[in-house]
C-alpha cells in the first residue's frame, strides 16, 4: 500500500505553483465576498433562505446526475403529493433524500475532525441511500440488466471506468480514504489554503469513487458542508450545485482533465497534473464566487425592495394567478420583515400609516394567508417567508422554470 499512497498527489498544488497562479486571489475574493453576504443578512433571514435552498440545492446537484425533477415537483412531494408514475416518483423521493441529508448534516452541527473522517462521508452515504426507493440502489449496464446493488455507507468492492478514468482498485478505497481525509483536513492548512484543499479534497474524492454509486452527490454535500465548517457562513444561501450545473460539461471536464497523470517535470511533483489541479481549483473557486454574487445582488436592501414593489404591482395587475390584490402598505412590511427576518406585529401595523388599525391587521391576516409572513402563536413576531409563488419575483432565474 506505500507505493500507492501518493498515487493522488500532488495533494494541493505547491506554494511556488500557485503563486504563478491566480488561485490564492481567487480563494481570498470569494472569501470577502461570502463573508460580506453573511454580513448584509440577519441570522433569522440567512436562516429562512438556506432552508429554502435546501430544494434548489437538490434540483441542481441531481440535475447533474440526469434527474430534471423540477423544485415545483419537489415542493409537490414534500407537501405528500407524488406523481403517479413510479420512476417520477422515485426520482421525487431521490430528491427528497438529498434535502433530508442536507438536514441531517446542518442539525449535527459537525465539527471538522468529524467531517473529515473516513466514517461521516460513508455516514453521508448511508443516510442518503435509505431514504431512497430500493429501485435505485439498482446498477444496470447498458443492457439494463442488474449487475450489483448499491449497499449504503459501504466502500466500492469492484472495478470502475468513468471517461477515461480508472478508479483506484477496490482493495485500496479504505486506506486511500483515510489518506484523504488526514491530508485535506483544514486544521492541517492556513488562510486561503483551507479552501483550496477542500476544492482539491472535491476533486480527489471522486478520483477515488470510493462508493458504487453516488459519489457525485455524496461529495457536493460534503463540500458544501466543508466550506460551513469552516467559517463560510453563508454557504447555503448560495448554491454551489446551481453554478456546476450551469455549467455541467466545464465541471465534468474540469473534473476529467485533473485526472491527468503528471505532463513533464515542469507540471508538478506528484503523480497527477498540478496544472490541472490548478485549473480545477480555478473553475470551482469561479463558480463559487459567481453564484455568491449572483445572490447577494439579489438580496441588496434596495434591490429586493424593487422587487417586493414588482410583486405587489404585479399583484394588483392580476399577474400573479390566483392571488388578489395588495395594499401597497404591504411593500414596507415586507421589506422590514425581509430585513430583519421578522417584524412585531405592532411595527407592522405602525407601517400601515393612514390606514385604520382594523384595515391593517386585515393587511396583516392576508399576508399570512398567502404564506408571506408566519407566525409561531398568536403573538408572536411575524416572519418572513418565500412561498412559492413569490419566488420567481424575490430569486429571478434561480432555476430554469423561473424564466
Amino acid at each position: 500500500m506505500d507505493n500507492l499512497i501518493p498515487a493522488f498527489t500532488p495533494y494541493i498544488p505547491s506554494d511556488a505553483a500557485l503563486a504563478r497562479s491566480k488561485v490564492p486571489d481567487k480563494a481570498t475574493e470569494l472569501m470577502v465576498s461570502a463573508a460580506e453576504l453573511t454580513g448584509q443578512l440577519s441570522d433569522k433571514t440567512r436562516l429562512t433562505i438556506t432552508q429554502h435552498m435546501a430544494v434548489i440545492n437538490s434540483y441542481y446537484s441531481n440535475l447533474i446526475e440526469g434527474n430534471n425533477t423540477q423544485p415545483h415537483d419537489i415542493r409537490q412531494a414534500q407537501a405528500g403529493d407524488f406523481s403517479q408514475d413510479a420512476a417520477k416518483r422515485d426520482l421525487q423521493l431521490e430528491s427528497l433524500a438529498h434535502i433530508h441529508v442536507q438536514e441531517w448534516i446542518a442539525a449535527q452541527d459537525v465539527s471538522l475532525d468529524t467531517l473529515f473522517s473516513p466514517e461521516f462521508i460513508q455516514a453521508i452515504h448511508h443516510e442518503f441511500y435509505i431514504q431512497i426507493p430500493d429501485a435505485l440502489h439498482q446498477i444496470k449496464d447498458a443492457e439494463n440488466k442488474i449487475v450489483r446493488t448499491v449497499v449504503p455507507g459501504a466502500w466500492r468492492d469492484h472495478e470502475v471506468r468513468v471517461g477515461q478514468h480508472i478508479a483506484p482498485d477496490q482493495d485500496h478505497v479504505a486506506s486511500l480514504m483515510d489518506t484523504l481525509c488526514q491530508v485535506y483536513h483544514p486544521d492541517k492548512h492556513r488562510g486561503d489554503r483551507k479552501i483550496i484543499a477542500i476544492l482539491c479534497a472535491h476533486h480527489r474524492l471522486v478520483w477515488v469513487h470510493p462508493f458504487s454509486d453516488g459519489n457525485g452527490r455524496v461529495i457536493r454535500l460534503f463540500t458544501d458542508a466543508a466550506l460551513r465548517a469552516i467559517g463560510m457562513k453563508s454557504s447555503g444561501v448560495w448554491c454551489l450545485s446551481r453554478g456546476l450545473a450551469r455549467s455541467a460539461v466545464q465541471y465534468k471536464s474540469a473534473l476529467a482533465n485533473a485526472d491527468a497523470t503528471r505532463n513533464g517535470n515542469l507540471d508538478g511533483r506528484g503523480v497527477l497534473s498540478e496544472s490541472a489541479l490548478i485549473g480545477f481549483c480555478e473553475f470551482m473557486l469561479d463558480t463559487a464566487k459567481d453564484q455568491v454574487q449572483y445572490i447577494s445582488e439579489l438580496l441588496n436592501l434596495k434591490n429586493m425592495r424593487d422587487r417586493i414593489i414588482a410583486y405587489v404591482q404585479a399583484r394588483n395587475d392580476n399577474r400573479v394567478l390566483g392571488y388578489g390584490g395588495l395594499k401597497d402598505a404591504a411593500i414596507n412590511i415586507l421589506h422590514s420583515a425581509f430585513v430583519e427576518g421578522a417584524i412585531s406585529r405592532t411595527r407592522a401595523i405602525n407601517l400601515c400609516e393612514g390606514m385604520a388599525e382594523r384595515t391593517a391587521r386585515r393587511l396583516l391576516a392576508q399576508l399570512k394567508e398567502d404564506g408571506l409572513l408566519s407566525e409561531t402563536s398568536s403573538r408572536s413576531d411575524l416572519s418572513w417567508e418565500i412561498p412559492e409563488h413569490v419566488e420567481s419575483w424575490y430569486f429571478p432565474e434561480l432555476t430554469p422554470e423561473m424564466k
